[in-house]
């Protein structure tokens, strides 16, 4: 169709090649699942190009003196992908495959996650490309110092707010917030959330992950008529998401019949000792040579005999290789992304129910949510009101999604994308562009 006169013609801007699709890595999968979405967002359309543009990415060089005396270089990231609903949010890892691909997809799952339990903030992430647990404590203390000295320029309680993620804790927290408060003068609890309870954490905090999994759980249980009693459940990861939602399903009668972690994959159908299992990670570290169950191949642990599997470990896990031989009726992510667009396609075909990430670990950003407003107030609620609070927003974050996948007949992954790609983009909209 030819231009009217005097119209300029229409342009089109490539995305740059570290942003395409097919760069491979988790940001690929991201953007397959924006293009998925982009039907259902009526005139808010216009503005989708900006989900796939990180606002802001930051590559830092993080140099530490070694205890051995030499200097070690490590590299570290921090990605704003959208602060149109506000600051940044999102954990930082310590993790020696973190790769930009890899915190670019995290940071724009936390703006859809964030939208989608319609918390007030946008999305961030950050990482550093190290194994943790080849570093002494002092090591950790000044990497992690330095890191954060290094992204200072972009974080801040009202403009980006870190959080732990893989590999990180509360101790990684306080340095981080004790690091920012020096270098800017006056302390600033607010700028990092997961922190200790002394220094300004948040009760509930460290099991909220696990709690908002196991919440939309038993939503989707009750809605497809799954019975909790008895019903058979495997875990992937099972550390603050993965052990605490196996914990409290346990304690609603289900049992937990084989779990994989880095240290093995164990099995035991008549169901595992969680409370003891608790206890030997613990301790041990995994939960390779715990003594009451059978050892199991890993490639094994996706052919369980199950009503629901939980994957809460890392990104990448079900893929087309073997989404195949689930057997589970329900996938609750309780990690970012660990299902592949290929996987989901293959579930679904199988009638499989898939709870994405991207609601069902959604727990743990509300939390840290309860704790940044906890810090601006300087008052701070019990446990009870924490986990009550939480629930009453995943309940209802969870029934809106839901309500939605059932009116354009979509996935829950689809939905939730829906529900919160509208919120980002009708904020957008609403804001405008500066200048």
């Amino acid at each position: 169709m030819s231009q009217p006169v005097g119209a300029p013609a229409a342009q089109s801007h490539p995305l740059p090649s570290y942003l395409q699709a097919d760069h491979l890595g988790p940001w690929g999968n991201y953007l397959q699942q924006v293009d998925r979405v982009t039907p259902y967002l009526g005139s808010l359309a216009r503005w989708v190009e900006t989900l796939k543009r990180p606002k802001r990415i930051l590559i830092v060089d993080v140099p530490i003196e070694l205890d051995n005396g030499t200097i070690a270089h490590y590299e570290g990231y921090r990605v704003q992908h959208n602060l149109s609903r506000g600051p940044g949010k999102g954990g930082v890892r310590f993790h020696q495959d973190v790769t930009l691909s890899e915190v670019m997809a995290l940071s724009a799952w936390m703006s859809v996650k964030n939208a989608a339990v319609n918390v007030p903030y946008g999305g961030a992430k950050g990482g550093i490309r190290v194994d943790p647990k080849k570093l002494s404590m002092g090591e950790l203390e000044r990497l992690t110092r330095r890191y954060t000295s290094e992204i200072g320029l972009l974080i801040g309680p009202s403009k980006d707010i870190p959080a732990p993620d893989v590999n990180t804790n509360g101790q990684i927290m306080a340095w981080m917030m004790d690091t920012y408060s020096m270098n800017t003068g006056a302390t600033a609890t607010g700028v990092v959330t997961g922190k200790p309870v002394d220094l300004g954490g948040s009760l509930g905090r460290v099991e909220a992950t696990g709690r908002g999994v196991y919440t939309v759980g038993v939503e989707a249980a009750k809605l497809t008529g799954l019975a909790l009693e008895g019903a058979r459940i495997a875990v992937q990861g099972f550390g603050n998401v993965g052990g605490i939602a196996a914990k409290l399903f346990a304690e609603a009668g289900a049992k937990v019949v084989a779990v994989q972690d880095h240290t093995g994959t164990i099995f035991n159908s008549k169901g595992l000792d969680v409370p003891a299992l608790l206890a030997h990670v613990k301790t041990r570290g995994g939960v390779g040579g715990f003594a009451g169950a059978d050892v199991m191949k890993a490639e094994e642990f996706w052919g369980v005999d199950c009503e629901i599997l939980i994957p809460a470990a890392l990104e990448g896990q079900i893929t087309k290789d073997n989404a195949g031989q689930i057997k589970a009726k329900l996938v609750i992510e309780g990690a970012n992304g660990p299902t592949t667009t290929e996987a989901d396609d293959i579930l679904h075909d199988k009638g499989v129910l898939v709870l994405p990430d991207v609601i069902a670990n959604a727990g743990g950003v509300t939390v840290s949510y309860f704790e940044w407003v906890q810090d601006f107030s300087s008052f701070f609620w019990s446990e009870d009101e924490i986990n009550a609070r939480l629930v009453r927003i995943m309940q209802e974050a969870f029934a809106g999604i839901w309500q939605v996948a059932q009116e354009h007949k979509v996935s829950l992954r689809t939905a939730t994308f829906i529900v919160a790609c509208q919120r980002i983009l009708h904020a957008r909209e609403m804001r405008g562009l500066y200048p």
